[in-house]
């Protein structure tokens, strides 16, 4: 075990955020933190590595752990080169090396007692530069550079002209260099390319130390990791496997835990029923009867109702009209911003009903393709077709289309000057606006809350070709979830570009990859692009996977010898090109031994069920007629009990004689009736 985690809180400003958290980490565990936006992950992070004092409890590492922790925001602001930044991690083996390069030259002037002096020396140091894995010191660097997408002109550039996303992945290279025996990191693939992400992950699924991450890239932990520990109001639970095995775990549990409290609840109705309608008897069996189920049902240990994900967004794309067959045509487009040529002689076409997912290294021209198409951009050559009847709405990852200084609710009233102040609010509530927060303004926004101000308007826009610029971006697990199926339900159009490979794989019918200033076609998903990727490649004469970087990114960038590019990968289910099964009499992929199978077993379900619902039908019959009888005999019983106080019947014996004894016979049935009418009652609901 290499983390123990006992007991954790934390709270802030009263309201906690950690309850009573604990878990452990073995040595060679990969595990993900998940959750909602706010709901902690990255307190938890902190917490772990002491960065923020706990309430209560403790955090414990193994005897000499190296942690390391790569936070989101990562500023190293030096004079040095990102080369030199990176290569001072390696600095001791360099030191190492330059005195291997001194022992050398002194032993060839040197003699008797000194020579051996220096040669022991130099077998201590060589066994230690060997020990550090010196000899492949320089291409780890090199590997880490060319892995995370860094260019030869940027690894001159100093730390502090670089970008903070720059910064942050110089940090993450440091970080890999120098191999912790735990490492912890906040949102890693933030600020890479797809490439890099890929990289990144052979990375760290070759490393042999412990790894803790908090991302919202699913298919990233999908490959990565074994556990997984979700935050949900403050209580962490742990699961083991990937990420789609949590996620199908957890709706497993939910569903559970919903049912049982469901199911209890309708118990405790049915038994306050039974309660009420025995004490509504009025007889003094039936009171008691009642009294010891109340007893009873009181001493039941009440199940809470599950804890309910926050409310979901209600989005749903619709269209104001059909489009024509023929959505776009795109030909020979053409685009340079000075000396740098993004792209030329770039053509596609878009027909209704696809979905298209524009892929690429960071820098290629993804975005600027769509400025293109929306007419924020002019190419510098070539030229882009609408067809008929084709309405667009553009949602821009820096949400340019919105307004700063307006509030949300001018934002939507503005643009939709015909909706009333009720239809603006329910579209704002819609996404999660209530209260005084649609008169916030969209400058005072955070991220996450722009975005899905911005998917309203395109919601509203009833567009038939939708243009999206990495619309996951700030959102949650839960709305990137929420906006797959929108997208997936949508019958128009939609083009985007994104980096989140889990949204394309459930979303893309297509993908467009822009590499080597030219756009390849796959169609299929992400998961039928990574299979015919390099083929395609080849077949365009693009060198597959290849570096950034001059040097050796292979084997010595990784723990391990795992390839700097390559790796393994998942490929999920199978289904892009693959043919039917074989099968015969008419059962595709099965004999007629299984499809008699499958009829006995649908008759034998059949009639199972028909006898239930005869036998709930006789039981309902059967608590019927008890009832009626019960109120023909309490009106009898009634109707007797008057009859005694009549002055003509009190001075008749006989009579008095005859109505006890229809009392008594009336009374001994009820009796018997009661309990008959219980046991039928309590068979409801069960």
């Amino acid at each position: 075990m290499i983390l123990n985690v006992s007991h954790l809180a934390k709270a802030f400003a009263g309201s906690p955020v950690i309850r009573d958290a604990s878990f452990f980490l073995n040595e060679h565990d990969k595990a993900a933190i998940v959750g909602l936006n706010g709901t902690g992950k990255s307190t938890l992070l902190n917490l772990i590595t002491g960065e923020l004092p706990a309430d209560s409890g403790i955090v414990t590492f193994k005897k000499d752990c190296r942690v390391g922790y790569l936070h989101q925001n990562n500023n190293i602001d030096s004079a040095l080169t990102v080369r030199e930044e990176l290569t001072q991690v390696i600095q001791p083996i360099l030191d190492m090396e330059a005195r291997l390069a001194e022992l050398q030259e002194a032993m060839k002037h040197a003699s008797g007692e000194d020579l051996d002096a220096l040669y022991r020396e130099y077998e201590r140091t060589e066994h230690a530069y060997e020990t550090a894995d010196g000899y492949q010191a320089r291409s780890r660097v090199n590997g880490v550079l060319n892995g995370l997408g860094f260019t030869e002109e940027e690894a001159g550039k100093r730390m502090h002209d670089l970008s903070g996303g720059q910064k942050t992945r110089v940090f993450l290279g440091k970080l890999l260099l120098e191999q912790p025996d735990i490492i912890l990191l906040d949102e890693p693939t933030n600020h890479l390319d797809l490439r890099s992400i890929e990289w990144l992950e052979t990375w760290l699924m070759n490393f042999s130390g412990a790894v803790v991450i908090v991302s919202h890239d699913r298919y990233f932990l999908d490959r990565i990791v074994n556990r997984v520990f979700d935050i949900e109001n403050g209580i962490v639970n742990g699961y083991e496997g990937n990420y789609t095995r949590y996620a199908e775990k957890k709706a497993e549990v939910r569903a559970s835990q919903l049912r049982a409290y469901l199911n209890q609840q309708a118990e405790i109705r049915h038994q306050e029923e039974v309660i009420r309608k025995l004490k509504s008897f009025n007889r003094e069996k039936s009171i008691k009867r009642a009294e010891s189920r109340e007893k009873m049902l009181n001493r039941v240990e009440r199940l809470d109702r599950p804890a309910e994900e926050k409310a979901d967004m209600a989005l749903s794309f619709s269209m104001l009209e059909e489009s024509g067959n023929d959505v776009l045509q795109a030909e020979g487009l053409a685009k340079s911003f000075g000396s740098q040529e993004l792209f030329r002689d770039v053509s596609f076409e878009l027909k209704r009903g696809e979905h298209v997912a524009i892929i690429g290294d960071n820098g290629t021209g993804k975005t600027t393709i769509l400025k293109i198409i929306n007419g924020l951009l002019a190419p510098d050559a070539g030229s882009v077709t609408l067809g008929a009847r084709v309405l667009i709405a553009y949602y821009d990852q820096e949400h340019a289309v919105l307004h700063p200084e307006k509030t949300l609710f001018e934002e939507l009233q503005d643009t939709w000057p015909d909706m009333n102040n009720t239809e603006v609010r329910s579209m704002l509530a819609a996404f999660l606006f209530t209260g005084d927060d649609v008169f916030k303004r969209i400058a005072d926004l955070s991220g996450g809350e722009r975005g899905r101000v911005s998917l309203a308007k395109l919601m509203l826009s009833q567009a038939n070709l939708l243009i999206l610029d990495e619309p996951t971006n700030h959102l949650d697990i839960v709305s990137k979830e929420i906006l797959e199926d929108a997208i997936r339900r949508f019958p128009g159009t939609v083009l985007y570009v994104s980096h989140d490979r889990y949204f394309i794989n459930r979303t893309a019918t297509r993908i467009l990859d822009l590499t080597g200033k030219k756009l390849l076609n796959y169609i299929g998903n992400y998961d039928y692009y990574l299979e015919k990727k390099a083929d395609v490649e080849r077949a365009a004469g693009i060198m597959s996977g290849a570096g950034n970087l001059a040097g050796d990114a292979s084997s010595a960038s990784l723990p391990g010898g795992a390839g700097g590019l390559g790796g393994s990968r998942n490929t999920g289910a199978a289904g892009n090109g693959a043919g039917p099964s074989s099968g015969c009499s008419g059962f595709p992929g099965g004999s007629s031994d299984t499809a008699d199978g499958a009829v006995n077993s649908s008759r034998a379900d059949w009639e199972l069920a028909k006898a239930q619902k005869a036998a709930e039908k006789k039981r309902k019959q059967q608590l019927e007629k008890c009832e009626n009888r019960i109120h023909e005999l309490e009106t009898i019983v009634s109707e007797v009990e008057d009859a005694f106080s009549l002055p003509e019947n009190q001075r008749d014996a006989a009579k008095l004689l005859t109505l006890q004894r229809q009392k008594e016979a009336a009374e001994a049935e009820l009796e018997t009736l009661y309990e008959e009418w219980e046991a039928l009652a309590s068979e409801d609901d069960v």
